[in-house]
């Protein structure tokens, strides 16, 4: 006689903190659910995880059904497993975070009806979440946050070809502080990471900046992994 095996009842999902600048702002992307529960509140982009899916690939999934994005690189960072988190039961998520550079081609649209928008936020005008999306959205931040200070995360952010003005932005708005603009400049030019690309800004109503990019290959070459920025 076959000795029966207990079965399991917990259930896997996948949360997606995708943060990204634009128009001097760090924002967010959320969605709009159109299932209950929670119906017609924001919420971050997420989803169970289908029983033939491993984690990333259901994240790959996820995303692109709920916001219409594809192509993009994200990164587990930790999981929530609040007995009470979901109201249907037992359900453990693992949240993943991107950062991503804005533009025209980035515009969130999705393909499941289980949203019915997906817009980008600004993280200081975050709505009250679905679910413990808030908590899950807060230790996302607190993540980039830790890393920004020892990796070149901030590059991800901007265009390949950026200010130092835009450059500080991205900082502030992570770190969540104002920092000494002589100080900044002088440390980032420094590290000799940044090239100077002989070019000014275009179309702007005020006097133009140089625009420089990030050299990774140098970057990788001097400093390896990590540095303290």
């Amino acid at each position: 006689m076959k000795n029966t095996l207990p079965q399991f009842y917990s259930v896997f999902s996948i949360d997606c903190v995708l943060f990204g600048f634009d128009g001097g702002e760090l924002k967010i992307l959320l969605i709009e659910r159109n299932e209950e529960p929670f119906k017609d509140w924001w919420a971050l982009p997420g989803n169970l995880v289908a029983q033939d899916e491993s984690l990333d690939e259901s994240a790959t999934r996820i995303l692109y059904e709920l916001t219409g994005l594809k192509g993009v690189y994200m990164e587990q960072y930790y999981a929530f497993g609040d007995v009470d988190r979901h109201p249907q039961g037992r359900v453990v998520t693992v949240a993943y975070y991107a950062l991503l550079r804005l533009s025209g081609d980035k515009t969130p649209k999705p393909v499941s009806d289980f949203a019915k928008n997906a817009q980008w936020i600004n993280v200081n005008d975050v709505p009250k979440l679905a679910f413990d999306h808030q908590k899950i959205y807060e230790k996302g931040l607190e993540k980039i946050k830790r890393r920004i200070k020892h990796q070149p995360i901030a590059f991800e952010l901007l265009p390949e070809k950026f200010t130092l003005t835009q450059l500080q932005q991205v900082y502030e708005l992570v770190l969540g502080k104002k920092l000494d603009k002589r100080n900044f400049r002088k440390k980032m030019l420094n590290f000799g990471i940044l090239k100077d690309l002989d070019e000014k800004q275009k179309g702007v109503s005020f006097r133009a900046a140089t625009l420089y990019k990030f050299d990774k290959r140098k970057y990788t070459k001097l400093f390896g992994k990590e540095i303290s920025f």
